[in-house]
């Protein structure tokens, strides 16, 4: 029975990193969330960006560690809905779209509505997704879309033709979000297998960049993402495999941890 129970704390104490790192990315979303009422916009746009990239590393934490569970999906669930639903849209309302009234409003509302079915969607599904693509844009994609934009472009937007091109924005992010767009996934990149050296030194590369340009590489790259899964098959490599169409109906709802 001691056992037993030591066995017990032993999987709760792992399980918690996780849980922490989840739990940090839940208080930069509210933070942002203030922020942005607050009017400091590209402070928000960071903490999402910040959410991100916590979003990524308690997944990896889990798999590694062997701590995935029911509970922590749900929490993580949660949690991005406030980081990459809640905060950049209520970011982009603040920003650029107060001043077009109601459709403003129901642009807010359709992304937080939108990011709230596909993670729905990825949780019930999640058992029999294909690993290797996110079927629709992941939430936390929509969410970066927002926030590099803005921090490209951080003070608020009067002009009215700029704040329409937002809102269009906002509601393109919205509908591929519940769409059926393969994007491809990096959480099955295997970071053990060998590499040729000039495939190594691309991620320092793009850190290089972002270090030297970070507003114009990291918006560059968000929406070099979005753009990725509206591109026609057969022009991006592995897109247009007629042996992964048949893995299809089993990927709906596949974009990893969120």
């Amino acid at each position: 029975m001691r056992r037993r129970a030591h066995g017990k704390v032993r999987f709760r104490r792992g399980a918690s990193l996780p849980s922490i790192l989840t739990s940090v990315n839940l208080f930069f979303g509210l933070i942002s969330l203030l922020k942005s009422i607050r009017g400091e916009y590209d402070f928000a746009a960071i903490l999402i960006a910040l959410a991100i990239l916590l979003d990524g590393m308690d997944g990896l934490v889990a798999r590694l560690t062997g701590t995935a569970s029911d509970f922590g999906r749900e929490l993580d669930s949660l949690a991005d809905l406030l980081s990459f639903g809640v905060a950049p849209s209520v970011l982009a309302y603040c920003w650029a779209l107060s001043d077009l009234g109601r459709p403003g409003m129901v642009a807010t509302f359709g992304f937080v509505l939108c990011g709230a079915l596909r993670l729905a969607r990825f949780n019930i599904q999640a058992s029999t997704a294909d690993k290797r693509y996110f079927v629709g844009l992941p939430i936390p994609a929509g969410a970066g879309a927002v926030a590099a934009l803005v921090y490209y472009y951080p003070r608020p937007v009067q002009d009215p033709m700029m704040g329409v091109l937002v809102w269009l924005l906002l509601v393109t992010l919205s509908v591929l979000m519940v769409s059926k767009m393969r994007y491809r996934s990096l959480k099955q990149l295997d970071l053990r297998a060998r590499r040729p050296y000039p495939v190594l030194f691309l991620p320092m590369l793009i850190l290089l960049a972002i270090f030297a340009w970070p507003e114009q590489v990291l918006l560059g790259m968000a929406f070099l993402y979005v753009l990725s899964g509206v591109v026609p098959r057969g022009l991006l490599p592995g897109r247009g495999d007629p042996r992964e169409a048949g893995a299809l109906p089993a990927q709906q709802g596949s974009h990893g941890t969120e």
